[in-house]
């Protein structure tokens, strides 16, 4: 009898979700002459008569990426829109319409759909970008989303994670490590709730972490940016899962190395001061929180005067040869080698 594949119990820990991901692609190859960029980068590309369209889809699962006991329905739509529109313009490209497809159990009524889609019908307003469809199920516990975002592109302003080199400057579009933080706070005071069920959370004085994790927006005005100065950057990623591991994304597809320097890595005060109240290393939290969707981007070192009038962006490195690996400059002097200890999707919970 011919053995079974599944006799052999791999874990899936032990691939990591990129990891995974490229196990599972590696046997597939491109056939379409359309098909201009498959796995492996923010969003699939798709050539068409106009142009290119860029494809993008994220699923989102209660109890592993949001937790219903502190996220509004409303703010759950808006951000399931935006994590995937933070995709398309991390290939320098404009959103334009989303299929969205829920599963959901029996403990959700109509209203709390309705303020579901609120938040999802607010973020395409707020983005101009189009519901055109998708589909309802049922689901035997929680809640499951997924949406693909759509978006259009001249295939020659199509920025991927491949084209780094030596010398190119690393910028980063806006402050780190808060929405880590804002997760930090609420599932504090989850568990405070859980254990003293008549004690109101403290949550006004963290409005800006709060925020930062629950309503993140996609940098859309960076785009903007880079078409009104006719600037492309050289490789672009949205920062979803930690600094350090989406610039090992760049690295490994661009086969190079790179530096950060740990001065110039922008952390807003609230962040900073609540990373000490939970005896945190601030840096360690921009480096590996996730969820912040800044872009992370390299330029050609001739277009650096054009980045200094660019605004809410940060330089904060530069690429390197690939022997070089990924370093940390601290402003101690030291330099450290630079890991990626991002979000796990596959970490038991």
């Amino acid at each position: 009898m011919e053995k079974s594949i599944y006799q052999t119990h791999t874990d899936v820990n032990t691939l990591g979700e990129f990891g995974l991901i490229d196990h599972i692609t590696k046997d597939f190859s491109l056939q379409q002459r359309t098909s201009l960029k498959g796995p492996g980068d923010d969003a699939a590309v798709i050539q068409n008569v106009s142009g290119a369209t860029v494809v993008s889809t994220d699923m989102l699962v209660e109890g592993i990426h949001f937790d219903m006991m502190y996220t509004p329905l409303k703010h759950l739509g808006y951000k399931a829109v935006v994590v995937n529109l933070s995709d398309i313009y991390a290939m320098n490209a404009t959103p334009t319409q989303i299929t969205v497809s829920i599963a959901i159990s029996s403990k959700y009524s109509v209203e709390a759909i309705t303020e579901l889609y609120e938040g999802i019908a607010q973020a395409c307003r707020f983005y101009n970008v189009d519901l055109i469809g998708g589909d309802t199920t049922s689901s035997p516990k929680g809640m499951i989303i997924s949406v693909t975002a759509l978006g259009q592109a001249d295939p020659a302003d199509l920025v991927y994670r491949n084209g780094a080199k030596p010398g190119d400057i690393l910028c980063v579009t806006g402050d780190l490590g808060a929405a880590y933080l804002g997760l930090q706070i609420l599932e504090r005071e989850k568990q405070i709730y859980l254990s003293h069920p008549g004690v109101q959370p403290e949550l006004e004085q963290n409005q800006y972490l709060l925020e930062r994790q629950l309503k993140p927006e996609a940098q859309r005005g960076a785009i903007e940016y880079f078409r009104k100065v006719k600037m492309k950057p050289t490789a672009m990623i949205d920062v979803s899962d930690g600094l350090a591991s989406d610039l090992m994304h760049i690295c490994k597809q661009s086969n190079v190395g790179a530096f950060i320097e740990e001065g110039k890595v922008p952390i807003h005060p609230d962040t900073e001061n609540t990373a000490i109240s939970f005896h945190l290393d601030p840096i360690t939290c921009a480096l590996h929180g996730g969820e912040d969707y800044e872009l992370l981007f390299a330029i050609d070192e001739s277009d650096l005067e054009k980045i200094r009038f660019m605004p809410e962006v940060f330089i904060i490195g530069e690429i390197t040869e690939a022997a070089d690996g990924l370093k940390l400059h601290t402003t101690g002097g030291n330099i450290h080698n630079l890991t990626a200890q991002g979000w796990n999707h596959f970490k038991e919970k």
